[in-house]
């Protein structure tokens, strides 16, 4: 996404220290004749970890084609008289490959855009002038086999640049606010028209193989009709992909403001037909390089060297979910490749200093786990966790607390339709994986993999 009238950047405080703080959870409850609560924490009690990606492609520099055609839009805007023509009209495989390669062996994971016609240059699932068949061909076949495992893949609508007639497939005439996708509708449009136009977009990647979980709006699209975006990116990805779960990426929170993934469009609540969307939000600004790759790096406002000072730093000290943002030109950097380079030097930062609280996870990842931690019905009676969840989710973290489980000696158990299985005893709390406990004086930790529908934990007494 271009960093216009969608984002605002705004600057936020280092946070106090994060030693001896935990992991905070983020639901409550308690049975009040036991006095025992409980609180879902982050997955596997870690703080989640995520990077989004936007302006990316097979092939296409967004920054050099999409800077003339936004200047044709708007004519007096400075940064787009910069100097494209110079700029590189590709970025090549071989820096894809190298990027996916160093994140697969960091455990980098997140979203990475796939615009379906870049700047209306080509479309992916026919052709792309300027390169060959075989060209575009190994380039789809690189993000299947490389990026797919750790990261979802999104329309970033259908150009990021013209709007396009659904009717003919041609972009809409007059360059200007109303016929170009940052700032797309001008006025109301209804969720189906919205879904139509999502949908058009996420079909082009069907065609191209590519599994799309989600969409990410370029620019402002979709500001003055934001309840209705909500709602028709839940629908296209429905529609399209068959999705349990769909949620979209809009909005970057960096204030005070929660950057935890927000549950939208719920129709259905407490039954088995629940419908509902996800707005998964960023937590950091743009500081790679810019959508136009033509900024200087500061990757020091991510994390500095030691890892005690930046945005991530920040968000990691609150226990809040801590999603990078970045454009995919401004990590090639028009060919230095100075953003990518500052990314590495963030990512081992982060990796020293908090590896053991921290886990990377694809944004779809955190808006599952985040369904069910808000969906999931959870009861403790006689020492016995009763689950009702309607989605599933790896790594649920459920924390007890109660005073009178300090120095209980038991052995938690979990209990399925026909299925018993003990939990294994860990001795820290960054040992946590499925099917494991800790205790703490007066808490447990469970961490087990949730299942669809009804489940129980015994805590038998030993």
């Amino acid at each position: 996404m271009t960093p216009l009238n969608r984002r605002s950047f705004l600057s936020g405080s280092i946070a106090a220290s994060f030693a001896g703080k935990r992991v905070f959870a983020l639901t409550t409850g308690s049975i009040a004749h036991l006095g025992i609560s409980h609180r879902v924490l982050h997955p596997a009690a870690r703080v989640p970890l995520s990077f989004i990606i936007d302006d990316s492609t097979c092939l296409v520099n967004m920054g050099h084609f999409c800077t003339p055609q936004f200047s044709a839009a708007f004519p007096d805007r400075a940064d787009y008289k910069r100097p494209w023509h110079k700029w590189p009209r590709e970025i090549p495989d071989a820096f894809v490959r190298r990027f996916g390669e160093w994140c697969a062996e960091h455990g980098v994971k997140g979203k990475y855009s796939i615009v379906p016609n870049p700047a209306c240059v080509g479309w992916l699932d026919r052709e792309l002038p300027g390169w060959s068949r075989q060209q575009l061909k190994d380039s789809l076949s690189l993000v299947r086999d490389l990026m797919v495992p750790n990261w979802d893949i999104h329309p970033e609508m259908i150009t990021h640049t013209r709007v396009i007639d659904l009717k003919t497939g041609r972009p809409l005439p007059n360059p200007g606010p109303s016929t170009m996708e940052n700032w797309y509708p001008r006025e109301k449009k209804s969720v189906d028209e919205l879904a139509a136009y999502l949908a058009y977009a996420l079909r082009i990647l069907k065609n191209c193989d590519l599994p799309c979980t989600g969409v990410t709006t370029p620019g402002g699209f979709g500001n003055m009709v934001k309840p209705e975006l909500s709602q028709a990116a839940g629908e296209a990805l429905r529609d399209v992909y068959g999705l349990e779960i769909p949620h979209y990426f809009k909005y970057v929170h960096t204030g005070e403001e929660s950057t935890d993934p927000i549950l939208e469009s719920v129709t259905g609540r407490g039954t088995d037909q629940i419908s509902l969307t996800m707005n998964v939000p960023a937590g950091t600004g743009d500081w790679f390089g810019g959508w136009q790759g033509a900024n200087p790096s500061q990757g020091h406002l991510y994390s500095n060297e030691d890892a005690t000072g930046g945005r991530m730093v920040e968000l990691i000290k609150k226990g809040q979910p801590a999603v990078m943002l970045c454009h995919w030109p401004g990590l090639y950097s028009n060919g230095s490749h100075e953003g990518f380079e500052h990314f590495c030097k963030v990512v081992t930062s982060l990796h020293r200093r908090f590896g053991k609280v921290t886990r990377w996870m694809k944004i779809s990842e955190m808006a599952r786990y985040e369904s069910a931690r808000q969906l999931t019905d959870v009861a403790i009676e006689d020492h016995v966790v009763t689950l009702k969840a309607p989605f599933a989710a790896p790594l649920f973290t459920i924390e007890l607390s109660d005073p009178r489980l300090s120095g209980l000696t038991i052995s938690p158990t979990i209990h399925r339709v026909g299925v018993q299985k003990p939990m294994k005893k860990v001795s820290q709390r960054h040992q946590l994986a499925s099917g494991t406990w800790f205790q703490d004086e007066s808490t447990i930790i469970l961490c087990f993999d949730l299942p669809k529908g009804a489940s129980q934990i015994k805590l038998t007494r030993l």
